[in-house]
């Protein structure tokens, strides 16, 4: 008997084609009933029942983004649909009265039903909008991109940020790399770009503000972070790395990007399992851990910025040997931004230093003189502290405002 087996990628491509046939039957079909049902005029159902703002999260993990501007939205008492891959999003427990939640099911089910959405704005952090199954909608006016991380972007997946109308940079290194990247690629529209800041620093920053004065730890809490792929420390090092950071007698948290656990879920029940002394921490909210911790080590993950722009301390880099390949990074030919300010955040830390790593942590938690090269950073790319979400939602009424005013 032969059993019919579809790579995960073919699988991609095929439901791309599917949802693209789909859509165009349904439009046709839909343009036809109506045309014969309500002759040339505008009123339609499909009006009445479309959403003036959409927010789209594809794991419960961006609801420290996306909260601070369902805040803004709730104060000024206006309506705001929140569609979550996440059964168990923290949205559901907020209590709102004009955040409307809903879990719209996960992987193709989710986007099957946004790529036939009737909605003015759409704001989401997911990349790949119109490459992979999440495809633009007809009906959707203007999609905007919000970043969670403050780096350049420029280690997004290929093609991420292409077809999205907006975005809502964090600073002036990501519209140079955004542009940059426009101008490579005949064809893609030269999208918004509007800086308001990074709205997932600065709800760590209110969150640190209102918490307890933190009390030393009586011995040294180590939490590592990395990204996920090729080029990230467990992937890369793994055992070697974990087995060097138990010696050092410190507390270890390891801390796994999420998708580590479907992407790399082989190398992560290999781990957890050979390492259950080791603290494997999977909160939804990454503010206790980042606190607890006195040093961070990872690779070229947003963490970075996270724990020593927000918690004012130092960090250590692991050299991975980043392979840009697979992100938009390789396109431009550009020094990514991520690398060329690590130094000035943290101490670096190759394989060959694998055995002597006790020291360098230890090294690094004294050391005083990264203080002015962590301001350095925010003044790079953390402009508008403590405004983002305000500027944020000012910014995405405004536009529908406009939107209306150019579809009356």
């Amino acid at each position: 008997m032969t059993i019919l087996y579809i790579d995960p990628g073919t699988g991609s491509m095929l439901f791309s084609l599917f949802i693209g046939l789909a859509a165009t039957l349904s439009f046709g079909l839909r343009a036809l009933i109506l045309k014969l049902k309500f002759g040339t005029g505008k009123n339609t159902e499909d009006d009445k029942n479309n959403l003036d703002y959409v927010i789209f999260s594809d794991s419960k993990r961006y609801f420290n983004v996306f909260d601070p501007i369902c805040k803004e939205f709730e104060s000024k008492k206006i309506d705001l649909t929140y569609y979550t891959m996440s059964q168990d999003d923290p949205i559901f427990t907020q209590g709102y009265k004009y955040i409307h939640p809903e879990f719209i099911g996960d992987g193709n089910k989710a986007f099957s039903k946004l790529n036939f959405l009737h909605a003015d704005i759409l704001l989401s952090t997911t990349p790949g909008l119109d490459v992979y199954q999440w495809k633009r909608s007809r009906y959707v006016k203007f999609y905007i991109h919000v970043p969670h991380v403050v780096d350049d972007l420029s280690t997004y997946r290929m093609f991420g940020l292409d077809h999205y109308d907006a975005i809502l940079t964090t600073g002036p290194c990501q519209v140079d790399f955004v542009r940059a990247i426009e101008k490579m690629r005949p064809g893609i529209k030269e999208k918004e770009l509007v800086t308001v800041g990074s709205i997932q620093l600065d709800n760590l920053k209110e969150k640190l503000d209102k918490a307890p004065t933190r009390g030393d730890n009586k011995k040294p809490v180590v939490l590592v972070a990395p990204s996920w792929g090729k080029s990230a420390i467990l992937s890369r090092y793994g055992e070697k790395i974990l087995d060097a950071l138990k010696k050092t007698g410190y507390e270890i948290i390891v801390r796994p990007h999420p998708q580590s656990f479907d992407s790399e879920k082989e190398l992560m029940d290999r781990l957890m399992k050979a390492y259950p002394d080791i603290e494997w921490n999977r909160d939804n909210d990454n503010f206790a851990v980042l606190n607890k911790a006195d040093i961070l080590i990872s690779d070229f993950s947003g963490v970075n910025y996270d724990y020593s722009l927000v918690f004012d301390r130092p960090i250590i880099y692991a050299d991975t040997s980043f392979d840009p390949a697979p992100y938009d990074a390789a396109w431009t030919g550009m020094p990514i931004w991520s690398f060329k300010v690590l130094p000035l955040l943290g101490n670096p830390l190759k394989e060959s230093e694998f055995d002597n790593i006790k020291s360098i942590i230890d090294d690094t938690i004294k050391s005083t003189n990264l203080e002015k090269g962590r301001e350095s950073v925010r003044k790079q790319n953390w402009n508008h502290i403590g405004q983002s979400a305000h500027l944020a939602v000012n910014y995405i009424i405004n536009k529908h405002r406009e939107l209306e005013g150019t579809t009356k």
